[in-house]
C-alpha cells in the first residue's frame, strides 16, 4: 500500500470564505501513483473546515447565511470573553463542519458527484494563509 502526501496553499479572506480546491486536490491525486484508494484533505487549525458543496454563487451565499443563523457573529461567546479575539463564532462554525474530508479515488480520479466540489471554508475573523494537507492512500 502506498501513502502519498501533498500540500495545498490557500489565501483566504475569512468570514466564511468558501474556496473551491477540487482542481488542486485532483492535481495532487493525478501526480501520484495511487490508482485506487482514498484521498484525505485536512486543514490544521480550529477556524477552518473542509467539506463538499455545489460551488455556485447562490448556494455559497445560502451556506454563509445558514452559518449566520446557526452561529451568529454577533452572539455572545465565552471564548471571546476569555481571549478577547472576537472569533468565537469562527471556532463554533469550524467545529460544526469539521477539519477534513475523505474521497474515494479510482483510476487516479476523485470520485465526486457531477455537481460536487471540495471546498475549504475559512471562518476566522481576518484574512489568513492556510496550508491544507492531502494524503492519498491506496494501491
Amino acid at each position: 500500500m502506498a501513502v502519498e502526501k501533498y500540500s495545498i496553499e490557500v489565501e483566504a479572506d475569512g468570514f466564511a470564505d468558501v474556496i473551491d480546491i477540487t482542481s488542486e486536490v485532483q492535481g495532487a491525486v493525478s501526480k501520484g501513483k495511487v490508482q485506487t484508494g482514498l484521498a484525505c484533505v485536512f486543514v490544521a487549525g480550529s477556524t477552518g473546515a473542509v467539506t463538499t458543496i455545489e460551488h455556485e454563487p447562490g448556494l455559497v451565499q445560502d451556506l454563509k447565511e445558514a452559518f449566520e443563523r446557526v452561529a451568529s457573529e454577533t452572539a455572545k461567546y465565552q471564548h471571546d470573553l476569555r481571549w478577547g479575539d472576537g472569533n468565537g463564532f469562527s471556532h463554533v462554525r469550524a467545529a460544526l463542519v469539521g477539519p477534513s474530508i475523505t474521497v474515494p479515488v479510482e483510476r487516479r480520479k476523485l470520485q465526486l458527484g457531477t455537481w460536487q466540489q471540495i471546498v475549504f471554508i475559512d471562518f476566522d475573523n481576518r484574512p489568513r494563509s492556510r496550508r491544507l494537507s492531502v494524503t492519498v492512500v491506496g494501491e
